[in-house]
């Protein structure tokens, strides 16, 4: 099966690619293009996987720049492939032509983003921890280090899970109203104290706020699709001992 690869057209025409599950060496519960180097799957299967994203977005194994993503705003710039243990981040930014920027994910947003004047691209992880933090905000910040302009940035969301299947309790609420009050507005009632979470509108809405000039989700949910994605919480219902991580890839 080849691989199936997402695209915006705001974000042309810089090279990317939200890639689905379809098209890759894994199997079992990782069927499919995971390319997780942390899970527990088969490292010559993920290997494998990497190596055809690599193929697609035209890069060697070696160009795919990765962080070690851990919820945080943290983000880094870069001019090269990364030598050794990968940093603690969860967004990554550069300038620099053959390096494709990339961000795992499993239900968080993977969003892409670029100014095709300047020539400046990111890649950020904003699960709702790292949304409510800054991440975005902050790899906008590092794009303008670069040249970059906020108002001629495009941004992308891409497969994320959506508000009818992020099922919440009311202490995660509490998080966001002492953010914010409006922050109500992302939440819907569910049954009994639960909430519904609508985290690519809360993403959406970072970025705008923020002052980028074009920001979109592709509406499709990690969740409700598993032909097509991987999803940390339907495996975790599923009583699944891992889960698969899609890739996201931008490049100049």
């Amino acid at each position: 099966m080849t691989l199936e690869i997402l695209t915006s057209d705001i974000l042309s025409p810089v090279r990317h690619g939200f890639f689905s599950r379809r098209g890759g060496a894994s199997s079992g519960i990782y069927a499919g293009l995971n390319c997780g180097t942390g899970s527990t799957d088969l490292a010559e299967a993920v290997a494998l996987n990497r190596w055809r994203v690599a193929q697609a977005m035209e890069v060697t194994p070696e160009g795919l720049i990765g962080v070690h993503q851990v919820h945080s705003p943290t983000v880094i710039t870069v001019d090269g492939p990364i030598n050794g243990e990968k940093p603690k981040a969860d967004a990554v930014v550069t300038a620099t032509p053959g390096l494709a920027l990339t961000i795992l994910t499993a239900d968080c947003q993977p969003v892409l983003l670029a100014d095709s004047d300047a020539k400046v691209i990111g890649a950020a992880h904003a699960g709702w921890r790292g949304a409510l933090d800054g991440v975005l905000e902050a790899t906008l910040d590092a794009m303008e280090g670069l040249g970059a302009t906020r108002a001629n940035t495009a941004a992308v969301i891409g497969p994320t899970i959506s508000q009818r299947a992020y099922e919440v309790g009311p202490e995660f609420l509490d998080s966001f109203v002492a953010d914010s009050s409006e922050n109500t507005r992302f939440f819907a009632n569910g049954e009994g104290d639960r909430l519904h979470f609508d985290l690519p509108a809360f993403g959406l809405h970072r970025l705008r706020q923020a002052g980028v000039g074009q920001a979109e989700w592709i509406k499709h949910c990690t969740y409700s699709d598993p032909d097509r994605f991987y999803s940390y919480r339907r495996s975790t219902h599923a009583n699944e001992v891992d889960y698969g991580r899609l890739i996201s890839a931008i490049r100049l």
